[in-house]
């Protein structure tokens, strides 16, 4: 128990920091969002419509104390701002458009590419020194060091230019309808395939030679060896035992995978033009969108934090000695 409690007070501890800065680091930045709009149109407003500007942003001049406070009440309530991109619409309803594609997307490619990555990775070190394992260990290290971006316009132009195997661009077809019908539905899985392919294929590399390389380790261990003396089956030795203990450093890039996936997949999106969280953070910088851009940070950083968590919370549950010196390794 002791171990959850000081893992959680550390998460807590964490976002509280994550929200400190996500606060002071754009006060930091020279202007406000009033100013920028201010630019936009040349600086033709007067004082009276840079101060309703100013208010319609939220910029006050207040002590800084005060700003802190009314931040934290302002996020209680979901209140991110607005956009300067698409003003005046809320910088959460703008996330809240974005988010569900790219959890679609990159977040069922990350899981895909991991799954399949870590077994192949397990089958390869089991059969350490063979042909299957020289062969995919070399096809794993080539995939893993293509350019992400070449890849990407490499099977856009060959699938989708040249074979119009797939669709050259977007998240579903122009004109249609977002609804739960299935002809959407399957358009928009028909978009989602080629972007996924490329997550899929640069990524399951390194999760194969991740998983292959512990494994290995693993394998060297006494424990396994005095287990394989005893005549335990080959399918529970090779995976109650080496793979449980080999999967645990996977688990944390997998934490990490899955947190940073709220950000998306920035090359990726920007190649296809898919309307997820990436691409909508490459037009906040572009568009100098304070505001989308410090929503966007806070979301990923809290995905990283949550993710980081409840892997640890499995770290737990897997490996017992992750427990010993809080409070035991049956706390």
């Amino acid at each position: 128990m002791r171990y959850v409690l000081n893992r959680f007070g550390f998460l807590v501890l964490s976002i509280w920091a994550a929200l400190t800065i996500n606060f002071v680091l754009p006060r930091l930045m020279p202007g406000n969002p009033a100013q920028v709009m201010i630019v936009r149109y040349k600086g033709q407003l007067t004082p009276v419509a840079l101060h309703a500007l100013e208010l319609q942003f939220g910029v006050t001049h207040a002590p800084l104390w005060q700003q802190y406070l009314q931040y934290l009440s302002h996020l209680l309530h979901g209140n991110l701002g607005l956009s300067l991109t698409y003003y005046p619409v809320p910088v959460s309803q703008v996330i809240a458009q974005s988010l569900p594609w790219t959890l679609g997307l990159v977040g069922i490619a990350t899981i895909i590419s991991m799954v399949i990555g870590t077994a192949v990775g397990i089958y390869l070190a089991w059969n350490h020194g063979r042909f299957w394992d020289n062969v995919l260990s070399t096809v794993a290290m080539f995939t893993a060091a293509l350019p992400y971006f070449w890849l990407a316009l490499l099977l856009l132009y060959v699938l989708a230019y040249v074979y119009h195997w797939f669709p050259l661009a977007h998240a579903y077809s122009t004109g249609l309808t977002p609804q739960w019908r299935l002809p959407f539905i399957l358009n928009v899985v028909r978009h989602a395939m080629l972007p996924a392919l490329t997550i899929v294929v640069s990524s399951i590399g390194g999760w194969m030679i991740g998983m292959r390389n512990n494994m290995i380790q693993t394998l060297g261990e006494d424990y396994m060896t005095f287990a394989e003396a005893r005549g335990i089956r080959r399918w529970r030795l090779m995976f109650q035992y080496a793979a449980r203990n080999a999967i645990l450093p996977s688990l944390t890039s997998f934490a990490m995978s899955l947190g940073f996936v709220v950000g998306g997949a920035l090359l990726t999106e920007m190649v296809f033009s898919y309307p997820g969280v990436g691409l909508q953070l490459m037009v906040a910088v572009q568009n100098e969108d304070y505001p989308l851009m410090q929503g966007l940070f806070l979301i990923i950083a809290l995905a990283v934090l949550i993710a980081n968590f409840i892997v640890e919370m499995f770290y737990g549950r897997l490996d017992p000695r992750t427990r010993q010196g809080e409070g035991g390794a049956y706390s």
